[in-house]
């Protein structure tokens, strides 16, 4: 399983976090515009709201910011453990268990996404979550922030996964090929997977939206809070007014891709975030970016860490974080 791979390369790299600060970390008056930022995002959502800043990166109006671009968690992770990055973005059950496994070496800076996991149907039969009840549903992320997300959606509903709702795992390519050419006629897919499907067959529908079903069952005023971004400790500690920076220069970057989406979507394309510009138009306002930093993060962030806990301990490292996992300025 991919978590169980996450969780392993996590316990593997413990030891690299306790060790001294890399070489980046020592100046503690260096200009906040000159310092070097390794930064990590991954193809989708945070891929999305970054996008500008990636852009502006390489055309020289911030030669000190430095990125990486992935499809994969694990790449993160490895990069934030190997001395690699200096910032990533991560699912937000992924960022606790690093948190957990490695004493607080990584704190949360900011959130950059929150739901965008939609349950699509070829048809028109579901319309509630108890409409799914006898149904088989396919979903990508076993053991991760979707399984635990539909788990908690269905019982919260009365439904037993696994009894009343049959729930099957697979990669979500494979999945949207599949509801793309009929072969299944349900599923749980995140965007942007989830605008392709829809344009590619447009007998399939949105049925549901589980961030608003997610917050209907926790009915406490919890959000779905699916993607974040981390930054080492001893980097933060070494270049606050960098990260500051940073996170400024970050938030303007989803605010222009938010606002221009014309723009933004040739910038996706380009990047190969999206199959091309006409997907990513479509997916940008579904894709749910955000920037929550500050004070705001925990109270946004906690409630879901709760569900995720009672789901499973172990999807967020053993432990509610600390307080020293809220990064405020």
């Amino acid at each position: 399983m991919k978590t169980c791979k996450i969780i392993a390369l996590i316990l593997s790299v413990v030891m690299l976090f306790t060790m001294p600060a890399y070489g980046s970390s020592v100046s503690e008056t260096a200009d906040a515009d000159s310092v070097e930022i390794r930064v990590g995002v991954l193809k989708g959502p945070t891929g999305m709201g970054a996008i500008k800043l990636m852009d502006d990166s390489e055309n020289g109006v911030y030669p000190n910011y430095h990125f990486t671009l992935t499809p994969e968690v694990t790449d993160i992770v490895a990069r934030l453990s190997n001395g690699d990055l200096d910032i990533g973005a991560l699912p937000t059950n992924v960022a606790s268990n690093l948190y957990n496994k490695t004493s607080g070496a990584v704190k949360i800076i900011a959130l950059n996404c929150l739901g965008v996991l939609y349950i699509l149907e070829n048809g028109d039969s579901v319309n509630s979550v108890s409409d799914l009840k006898g149904r088989t549903i396919y979903c990508n992320g076993q053991g991760a922030n979707p399984e635990y997300t539909l788990n908690y959606i269905l019982t919260q509903n009365g439904l037993v996964p696994g009894e009343d709702v049959n729930v099957e795992f697979g990669d979500p390519s494979e999945i949207a090929a599949k509801m793309i050419s009929g072969d299944i006629d349900l599923c749980m897919l995140p965007v942007p997977v989830v605008t392709t499907v829809c344009l590619k067959n447009p007998n399939v529908r949105k049925a549901l939206d589980a961030s608003a079903e997610f917050a209907a069952a926790a009915n406490d005023g919890s959000k779905l809070t699916m993607g974040c971004l981390v930054a080492k400790s001893d980097f933060i500690d070494a270049h606050p007014d960098a990260v500051a920076a940073f996170l400024e220069n970050y938030r303007a970057s989803i605010a222009e891709v938010l606002d221009d989406v014309d723009t933004s979507a040739e910038l996706i394309a380009k990047y190969e975030i999206a199959g091309n510009a006409a997907i990513a138009k479509l997916a940008v306002p579904d894709a749910s970016i955000v920037c929550i930093t500050g004070a705001d993060i925990r109270p946004a962030l906690e409630g879901y860490y709760q569900v995720l806990y009672n789901a499973n301990p172990a999807s967020i490292g053993g432990a509610m974080p600390g307080d020293d996992f809220y990064y405020a300025p």
